[in-house]
């Protein structure tokens, strides 16, 4: 399904285009290249490839013209409604609407053209990761060249420091260490060798150890390496690629606005046409019937929805970020509601990103140790007093290490019993044996002080042990020598060094190193011996040991993970670990916080280049783990599950992740972990790397989503109710029930401001209790467009009846029309109060658990009695003071609307709760 890294491709060896560097000898691989690995390129042959190959760049691809993306924001059927709507306002003189509405398109429009560009800030965040020079052999001399100018077939000299510039074979490694956490995602650096790895395959660069991909970093030793591939060929230019691939597509809600501008495009121009024809036809002065035909059609636009989308997304991301999520494209926030299926990093995200000793092993016992991060504080279970061998681990640990514990002050003296916030200088690995040994009372300073180390032999790989060699003093050890040997490694690697006679113990050893192992856990023994003198070579002094623990060690899962975990799947969410570890310590952790179980299975990169299509189309819903997974794979396990119809949000962190987390419906990038090219591909940046935080801005879209469906719901419910006022009218024989004033001011006022404040209600207590909402289902679904129908013909009957017993009644045009309008207007509000949840009574929900709605109500309330009381605004509005009998009935008719929807809604819950009733029977 996916192809990895560049194979050599140098012109002059066309055979080489088959050689895959990292399964071969660095000898064949530099005779393919036609190098001399001593002496490099000739400047002539150098300067034909760069020819041939082109600068080692990065390439991106011809953007659209500006004009073109800002001309894009406004082709969408509810911009061009409401284009159309300001173009009607405007001929017909409601220059207010007009402005109000282009303020509106216009402010869309904007943030729609500033959040284009966000695939071009990724691509120029990538290229800035490329180093500016490199030192590379030609004509048998070192010379500092642009990077630009490196070509394949070229020999590179890395040091500690140094930005690797091309993908290159390495020739030569001693102590070699490169952090590949851009590519891979994993934040230890990597041991490389030169070893020929025939074993590895092209899907899986992370175990590509002989080689030194572009853009990586060199953390400690020296190496030489042939370039292989350069530019868009390498590793990282291959991401380049996928980055550029495909275009953004619209979020659920976007397609949802779409389908609904279409149909109220259509609605309002039908609405226009019958309401005119029927008021000509009845004798109506033309000009009067076409201002009323528009006004109509222009109260059954919502123009206020793409303003309430706006600032219900705007004030989501705002309390998002108080949440520790910083959103980077606003329609994302409500795309968090749809979401179905979560593919996750591991490192960071699920995980602490600090390793962490969890059990230690000594002949004489076997431990847990508690505690987290690095701080130097937690339980021995059981108590290890009286196990010499485990103090003697300990004072190993500390000894035969290079890191350093920073309390969370940043320095200055500590005590074992501070926890806090601590960090370390060095190798994770080795802060965690810190932390480990202080937990059992032994200080790496005080160690330093009366065991001085004298000697030393470094890690390697090829080794895969560290040694140290110490002046013992008085009393600290258990042993009679003078000096003392402390060794740290693999235990394969240290268990030829040990003294006769441990034969027992060295299978029990093994034993609990592979069920550690089998845990998903990191393996180090820990040996030491007692010596007379120091010899000339400290590696001689590697002889004798004895093997005193075992420690296992893993980077823990963070404390909240699994119950965001837990609460992800009851609200129907599917969580997935994409990770570049290992397979076995992604299991460990998954099944660790309820991610994996007897119904899914995990696989590796390498299996999934070997399955088809198809076959990963049927197996990817059982999947619950991806380990030593590419780029490229990345991007088919989204595009499996989207055509199974999810909604896949994607974390990352790495330069690998960019292409996922663009082509994802929501991309989220890690703050803290997270490289720039990562985040400028993301849609939100999560600021402490946390799952949790994640699942908590799920349940904000979630809010987000049901506040613009209050929203709409109330809006087309009161569009609906004028709309049946105005139409059924003339065909009850009554005459205009309202004029085009008062319909723009019901429409501006008495359903805009009631509307924008839906968009602040609070979130539902069962919301992440539900299923993800089906993407394609329609915003009109779920009884919506039937609720607006049917209470909009209510309070048209209510409006419309009291019109008619007015009207016979004698009443005079302008007290029967003041009924009307203020009629309308009150059960509109009454409305708006019932409209707050779907489900849950108003009694449930209390009054006050919204009160800026609550406000508007009674403000807006206040401000239609001022048109009626007011005598400044009577003839305004063509109102007139209505008698202390007329207001009366109008009040009373006006909690109907709230009974009804009341009643409706005390129906559906009791045909949920018997439907739940037959699921559990």
């Amino acid at each position: 399904m996916t192809t990895g890294p560049s194979r050599v491709t140098s012109g002059p060896a066309k055979a080489s285009e088959r050689v895959e560097p990292w399964r071969v000898e660095s000898a064949q691989v530099a005779a393919a290249l036609e190098t001399d690995p001593r002496a490099g390129l000739s400047a002539t042959v150098a300067a034909q490839r760069l020819v041939e190959f082109g600068p080692n760049e990065l390439v991106a691809k011809k953007q659209r013209p500006t004009w073109m993306l800002l001309l894009d924001q406004f082709t969408s059927p509810m911009i061009l409604v409401l284009i159309a709507a300001a173009v009607i306002t405007a001929v017909i003189g409601e220059t207010k609407d007009t402005i109000v509405i282009l303020a509106i398109v216009i402010f869309n429009g904007v943030i729609g053209f500033v959040q284009e560009s966000r695939a071009e800030q990724a691509m120029d965040a990538l290229m800035k990761m490329s180093s500016p020079d490199a030192r590379v052999l030609r004509d048998g001399d070192v010379s500092l060249l642009p990077a630009a100018l490196v070509v394949p077939g070229d020999v590179v000299l890395l040091e500690q420091g140094d930005i690797v510039t091309a993908d290159m074979r390495l020739l030569e490694a001693p102590g070699l260490k490169i952090n590949e956490a851009p590519l891979t995602g994993e934040s230890e650096p990597v041991d490389k060798v030169t070893v020929a790895l025939p074993e590895v395959g092209a899907a899986t660069p992370a175990d590509q150890r002989n080689m030194a991909f572009s853009g990586t970093a060199v953390t400690n030793g020296r190496a030489l390496g042939v370039v292989v591939a350069t530019g868009m060929s390498t590793a990282i230019g291959r991401i380049a690629e996928l980055l550029q691939q495909g275009e953004d597509e619209a979020t659920p809600l976007q397609k949802r606005l779409g389908q609904l501008g279409k149909w109220v495009a259509v609605a309002a121009v039908v609405i226009c046409a019958v309401v005119f024809g029927l008021g000509v036809a009845r004798g109506e002065p033309a000009e009067e019937m076409f201002l009323v035909a528009v006004s109509l059609a222009v109260a059954a636009i919502p123009e206020g929805l793409p303003a309430v989308v706006t600032i219900s997304l705007a004030l989501g991301a705002r309390r998002m970020a108080a949440r520790r999520a910083l959103v980077r494209r606003l329609p994302a926030v409500e795309t968090l509601g749809s979401v179905s299926v979560i593919c996750t990093d591991k490192t960071g995200t699920l995980t602490e990103n600090r390793m962490l000793v969890e059990h230690l092993w000594t002949p004489a016992g076997e431990y847990h140790i508690g505690g987290g991060g690095y701080a130097p504080e937690g339980s021995v279970e059981p108590s290890a007093e009286g196990d010499t061998l485990a103090v003697r681990a300990a004072h190993v640990a500390a000894a035969c290490n290079d890191a350093t514990l920073v309390p969370p002050d940043g320095g200055g003296e500590w005590a074992a019993d501070r926890a806090g916030d601590w960090a370390i200088t060095g190798d994770p690995t080795e802060g965690a044996l810190l932390a480990f040994a202080a937990k059992l009372g032994v200080r790496q300073k005080e160690v330093a002080a009366y065991c001085p180390r004298v000697a030393e032999v470094s890690f390697d790989s090829e080794r895969r042990r560290m040694t140290t060699v110490h002046e013992r003093g008085d009393g600290a050890l258990p042993i009679e020598e003078p000096n003392w040997v402390a060794v740290k490694g693999a235990l394969e690697s240290i268990t030829p060094l040990l003294a006769g006679g441990q034969a027992d113990v060295v299978e029990e050893a093994r034993t609990v190193a592979e069920r550690y192992a089998q845990g998903g856990y990191r393996v180090l023994a820990l040996a030491d011996a007692g010596i007379d003198t120091v010899p000339d070579e400290p590696a001689d002094a590697e002889q004798g040991l004895s093997l005193v623990g075992i420690v296992a060690m893993a980077d823990p899962p963070r404390e909240a993970a699994a119950a965001a975990i837990a609460e992800a799947r009851l609200a129907g969410i599917t969580p997935v670990m994409i990770t570049g570890d290992h397979r076995l310590t992604a299991v460990s952790i998954a099944r660790r916080l309820g991610m994996l179980d007897e119904t899914r299975e995990s696989i590796t990169g390498a299996e999934l280049a070997e399955m088809d299509e198809g076959e990963f189309a049927r197996r990817v819903a059982g999947i619950g783990v991806y380990a030593r997974t590419n780029p490229e794979q990345k991007l088919n396990i989204i595009d499996a599950w989207r055509k199974q119809g999810a909604v896949v949000a994607m974390t990352g962190d790495g330069v690998n992740d960019a292409p996922a987390l663009r082509k994802a419906d929501i991309g989220v990038a890690m703050g803290i972990t997270g490289t720039d090219v990562s985040k400028e591909a993301a849609d939100m940046i999560l600021q402490d790397d946390d799952f949790s935080t994640i699942v908590a801005a799920v349940e904000e879209g979630r809010r987000i989503y049901g506040n613009i469906r209050r929203f709409v719901r109330y809006l087309l419910t009161t569009n609906s109710a004028e709309i049946w006022v105005m139409v059924l009218a003339p065909f009850l024989g009554l005459p205009l029930p309202l004029i085009a004033i008062q319909i723009l001011w019901i429409n501006l006022v008495t359903d805009g401001a009631p509307a924008l404040s839906l968009g602040v209600e609070p979130a539902h207590p069962r919301a992440m209790q539900q299923p993800p909402r089906d993407p394609s289902a329609s915003i009109l679904g779920g009884g919506l467009w039937q609720h607006a129908i049917w209470v909009g013909l209510l309070m048209a009957g209510i409006v419309l009846g009291l019109q008619a017993f007015s009207y016979h009644s004698g009443a005079s045009e302008e007290t029967w029309r003041t009924i009307v309008f203020t009629s309308l207007a009150f059960l509109q509000l009454s409305h708006a109060l019932v409209v707050r949840s779907e489900r849950e009574s108003i009694l449930t929900l209390g009054l006050r658990s919204n009160m800026v709605l609550l406000t508007v109500l009674v403000v807006t309330g206040v401000i239609q009695m001022a048109l009626i009381y007011v005598p400044a605004l009577q003839p305004i509005f063509e109102t007139t003071a209505l008698s202390a009998g007329e207001l009366a009935l109008v009040l009373l008719v006006t909690p109907v609307p709230f009974i009804a929807v009341e009643i409706e809604k005390w129906f559906r819950r009791r045909r949920e709760a018997r439907a739940e009733a037959v699921a559990t029977a």
